[in-house]
């Protein structure tokens, strides 16, 4: 794109096009609206909203909460929720068979929250660390996790979600390879509409833990198996940017609709690179972390809530981010439509 040569100062004034909120709105060159939003949304087995203490705000919801949030986000206008589950520990095993329950509680919250409002659209986390007791993404075995073992584990697994109705799948796990696989697997059972929007950069960040607290995660490095203390075997290097885009194109080549980034705000450069590589709708998760330390900064009094969370929303569209998954979501979308 050709660019006009600059004016000498004071023919040029760059502030000229700042002086009003009028003229600030003419010409913004980002614009974030509630469309740009999936709403990330924790459901638990039981009845009623759980708080969790590091998220202030979060809470566990029901499947009867989940399927009016799911009426709240088409009046708010967000076009889709992301929905994780909280399982109960003494529920979980080293396979996470609870993963391929159709009556369990991803597939009841996927059913209510089409029931209550179809328009809007579900994604589901193909993973199974909300499901093993010891918290890995994957199958253990002698402190190794399994790659093809748990792929076919993960398959399965989509399948249900897909069944109850789920429309986008998406696979966490970052396996080599899971993306092909469920992608056949899904045409062979005539669920070729389902969409895949694959974790494709996903890295081994320090910014997952409150998440955890909010699924009751299993505890790294303990359990009924021996396991790994950290998922760096299978996450990414947070040193590493060019990996990035082999992976993405890894799953793009495999049959993903839609890639994500993740964590977001501290990889904001990994979102920048995978848009202008590959022009495909890429995604940016602000996850648990980002949340909890804007909302431990706001309760301090040390930032202005709205004001951070909108312009940190701002800042993934601002690097070419199609859409945010974040917890923020509803608290955006009144904002936006304040």
């Amino acid at each position: 794109m050709s660019k006009a040569p600059l004016a000498a100062y004071p023919a040029l004034r760059l502030r000229r096009l700042r002086q009003g909120e009028w003229i600030r709105r003419l010409v913004r060159e980002t614009v974030l609206t509630p469309a740009d939003l999936i709403w990330s949304m924790v459901v638990h087995e039981g009845d009623g909203q759980v708080p969790v203490a590091s998220m202030p705000g979060v809470a566990r919801l029901s499947v009867k909460d989940c399927a009016a949030a799911a009426k709240e986000a088409k009046a708010l206008g967000i076009p889709a929720i992301a929905v994780f589950p909280h399982i109960d520990g003494a529920k979980k095993d080293a396979g996470g068979k609870l993963a391929l329950d159709p009556d369990g509680v991803v597939a009841r919250a996927v059913k209510a929250m089409k029931d209550a409002a179809p328009e809007v659209g579900v994604m589901c986390d193909v993973a199974l660390d909300p499901f093993t007791d010891h918290g890995h993404d994957g199958l253990v075995e002698n402190g190794r996790i399994l790659n093809d073992a748990t792929v076919e584990r993960l398959v399965e697994q989509g399948l249900m979600q897909a069944k109850a109705g789920c429309d986008i799948l998406a696979p966490s796990d970052m396996m080599d390879g899971r993306c092909g696989v469920l992608r056949r697997a899904l045409e062979s059972e005539g669920l070729q509409d389902v969409m895949i929007m694959s974790y494709a950069a996903k890295y081994a960040s320090a910014f997952y833990g409150p998440y955890r607290e909010a699924i009751g995660s299993g505890k790294l490095g303990t359990g009924s198996v021996d396991n790994p203390g950290d998922k760096k075997t299978y996450q990414m290097d947070s040193a590493n940017s060019d990996e990035a885009l082999r992976e993405v194109a890894m799953d793009i080549a495999e049959g993903a609709d839609m890639v994500m980034v993740k964590p977001g705000m501290p990889y904001l450069d990994i979102v920048r690179r995978v848009v202008e590589a590959f022009a495909m709708p890429t995604f940016a998760f602000q996850v648990s972390g980002e949340y909890a330390m804007l909302m431990a900064a706001a309760q301090n009094g040390w930032l202005d809530e709205e004001r951070a969370v909108l312009e940190s929303l701002g800042a993934f569209k601002r690097a070419g981010a199609a859409g945010v998954i974040t917890y923020f979501a509803p608290r955006a979308a009144r904002s936006l439509g304040a």
